[in-house]
């Protein structure tokens, strides 16, 4: 039987249908004009591109400056992809065989686990808990990883909480994962949107040796319309990546190719990373502000990073009947708790212009009134 990935079926049907979309997770995008200015470039170079195959593990200039940001890898360890999600594809048709496990946190962006369920995988979860700020529960850890266990799945920072592991949650995860053999798939999309003054959050790459770490340039850099996303992992295991690479996408675009390298140049990228924090930090206090119209309905655990939050309210209506009559009545969209494992709550993102943020949430707090009265 076929599972469908729930939060993103809900997405394709109402995403483009609105006229106030919350539901990304990623910082505000840019527009090609907007990132040649911030690069340097002049967008007339880009009119002699051939529109041709790149190479089918990504340019080598491109890997090479991915290499930079994973101490200890070299191009062999990097795998250029149709976004993280093709990252995650290809990582779970490659590890796991008929018997394993897999150990996911939750709430959590459910793709890995999602394409191992659809391949009869067993998945076992730990809990992220809200009542500690999201922290992790190392004793259900401990309780769910065993010998059959494959893979342990990590979304840092977590997808849709915000919260950093920090060093003993990391070393645990580690600890367990090296107990049995497993491997550690760690998607670091949210690296680098981390709020306030906070460093940006250290890779798993380096810290074990059964590591396969994802990125992508949807999150941090406002940029995923390239859908360009990488793995690193052991040069044992690329190959194995690659030959279903060549199966589901043969490559990622040229122009995404082209693009991704002149944004990873490391005269470009602090630039991208900074115009993710200012949209990051001024968002997310905007955000705080409008809700505080409700403040005893809602209730917030502020994320240590990402371009989102997640948003507990006291209504007496559950978190899909929310999202839908706000897509129905106020043509607003957030994305429903119940894609988490999480009723009454919704996800938001807030990482956009001040003057949309607003209008668009001022929509939520009228529903939030009608139901109230």
């Amino acid at each position: 039987m076929f599972h469908p990935f729930k939060i993103e079926s809900y997405l394709t049907e109402h995403e483009h249908n609105v006229s106030h979309n919350y539901s990304e997770s990623g910082v505000h995008p840019l527009e090609l004009g907007e990132f040649c200015n911030l690069a340097g470039i002049d967008i007339n170079d880009l009119l002699t591109t051939k529109l041709d195959y790149p190479n089918v593990r990504g340019n080598v200039s491109l890997r090479e400056k991915i290499a930079l940001l994973y101490p200890g890898s070299g191009v062999s360890n990097i795998l250029i992809t149709i976004g993280a999600s093709e990252a995650n594809y290809l990582v779970s048709k490659t590890m796991l065989s008929p018997g394993d496990e897999v150990v996911t946190l939750q709430p959590a962006y459910l793709q890995l686990p999602g394409n191992a369920i659809n391949n009869g995988i067993k998945i076992k979860t730990v809990e992220l808990v809200e009542e500690k700020n999201w922290a992790l529960d190392l004793e259900q850890l401990k309780k769910a990883v065993n010998a059959k266990t494959k893979i342990i799945s990590v979304i840092n920072p977590n997808n849709p909480t915000g919260h950093i592991l920090d060093e003993t949650e990391m070393q645990a995860i580690i600890d367990s994962a090296s107990a049995v053999g497993a491997w550690i798939v760690a998607d670091e999309v949210y690296a680098g949107t981390e709020r306030g003054d906070r460093q940006v959050t250290p890779s798993f790459w380096g810290k074990y040796d059964r590591v396969i770490a994802i990125n992508s340039m949807s999150k941090a850099y406002g940029m995923p319309g390239l859908r360009i996303g990488w793995v690193v992992a052991p040069e044992e295991i690329q190959p194995e990546l690659q030959l279903r690479h060549e199966y589901t996408t043969i490559s990622a675009t040229m122009l995404g190719n082209i693009l991704t390298n002149t944004a990873l140049d490391p005269s470009v990228r602090p630039k991208l990373t900074a115009r993710a924090r200012k949209l990051i930090n001024f968002g997310f206090d905007t955000l705080m502000d409008i809700l505080s119209e409700h403040k005893d309905t809602y209730s917030v655990v502020p994320p240590e990073a990402s371009a989102m939050c997640i948003v507990r309210f006291d209504l007496p209506v559950s978190s899909l009947d929310f999202v839908d009559r706000l897509v129905q009545e106020k043509s607003t969209l957030v994305v429903p708790g119940n894609c988490f494992g999480l009723d009454h709550h919704f996800r938001c993102s807030s990482a956009l212009p001040e003057a949309y943020l607003r209008e668009g949430i001022s929509k939520i707090n009228d529903l939030v009134s009608e139901i109230k009265a």
